[in-house]
């Protein structure tokens, strides 16, 4: 365990027993916003500490091991110092467990990963080759979904002439989406012969995804009424002949930055347009907080999951098989598995990477501070 993580262990520690100090205070409750801010902090505390006593109590099983392990070789005890190795060996094992453990509580928590996520999907270069492409990773990104037990929804999607999309709007509804998700924003690149194609030749073609956490209603940014214009129209696509008859889709556009959000999903024009707030406040919201860490100078260079469209994150070459992420150097031979939501390894790696880009920056504040 590196110095500076065990530092900030032992600090929680005694953060701990003063928590535990103040909560059993005789006036602890005469404030109950401040009891309550006490047990907040008290659990997320406790959430850390517990692990760490373990592997406290683990690191002495595991010297106590190795030190019988010496002495009983010395001895000339050969079945008790391979028992004792045995000992050693698995206390280890523990250990680096909770090690990896222990650290990944101690990163910064994003307090967005928990809420339910809008996945955007764009077409970009490559015509309808592109849409086509589109239209896979939104399936891709909707079986991933149903692989986590979560739902998916459409909100607003535009269909091209061949059956891809030119643009689709998911709604990810699940505890942990956005935070599963999020660094699938960026350049998304596919290699492959397109159907258009006679001479038999491959094509890149690409999308942007854009990732967005849903909204907290209570804590969104504030908009006017009076910078929102509210357009209905016709949905266009599956729905049946209801679909030509009213015009229930909405289209809502922010009217001081230009953002548009539209939703079609549903036949109720009242919550067509309730979904298509729910977009545009996560557009802004998005926007805000872009400005905010642009003015605070608070994004890191070549930061995973910067949501920077021009960026190409990751590439699908059919003739391969293969789905590279570049942002981690990880190369997989399992494209339908990939196509068909298996995002597993990729999410995980890059939730690792992104692990250590925190860890080594709180390695260099603890290093400048002390």
């Amino acid at each position: 365990m590196k110095p500076f993580v065990r530092e900030t262990l032992e600090r929680l520690r005694l953060r701990l027993h003063e928590l535990d100090a103040q909560l059993a205070a005789p006036d602890a409750t005469t404030d109950l916003e401040r009891f309550r801010a006490l047990t907040r902090e008290h659990a997320e505390t406790d959430a850390i500490v517990q692990p760490y006593r373990r592997y406290l109590q683990r690191e002495a099983d595991r010297d106590s091991a190795r030190q019988l392990a010496a002495e009983a070789q010395l001895s000339g005890d050969t079945a008790l110092a391979a028992l004792a190795a045995d000992e050693e060996a698995a206390a280890q094992t523990e250990l680096d467990t909770l090690a990896a453990q222990l650290q990944t509580l101690l990163l910064p928590r994003d307090p967005d990963d928990e809420r339910n996520a809008f996945v955007e999907i764009r077409a970009g270069t490559g015509g309808e080759e592109a849409a086509l492409f589109a239209a896979e990773l939104a399936r891709m990104y909707v079986r991933d979904a149903e692989r986590q037990g979560w739902r998916a929804e459409v909100i607003s999607e535009s269909p091209s002439e061949l059956g891809g999309s030119k643009e689709v709007v998911l709604r990810i509804i699940g505890r942990g989406a956005y935070g599963r998700l999020r660094f699938e924003s960026g350049g998304h690149r596919v290699q492959r012969v397109p159907v258009t194609e006679s001479q038999g030749r491959i094509h890149t073609s690409a999308c942007t995804v854009a990732v967005l956490p849903e909204p907290d209603e209570a804590q969104t940014v504030q908009i006017n009424p009076a910078d929102l214009r509210i357009d209905t129209f016709r949905a266009s696509g599956a729905g049946g002949q209801h679909v030509n008859k009213t015009d229930s889709a909405v289209r809502i556009t922010h009217l001081p930055t230009g953002l548009v959000a539209e939703c079609q999903d549903d036949r109720s024009q009242h919550r067509n347009k309730a979904r298509a707030l729910q977009v545009l406040l996560a557009r802004l919201q998005e926007r805000e907080r872009r400005e905010r860490e642009a003015r605070e100078a608070a994004a890191r260079k070549g930061l995973i999951g910067s949501g920077d469209r021009s960026d190409r994150i990751r590439t699908y070459n059919f003739p391969q098989g293969r789905v590279t992420d570049h942002r981690i150097n990880l190369t997989l031979y399992k494209l339908p598995a990939v196509l068909e939501g298996d995002l597993d390894d990729l999410i995980h790696g890059l939730q690792l990477a992104h692990g250590a880009e925190l860890m080594a920056e709180l390695e260099a504040r603890a290093t400048g501070a002390a």
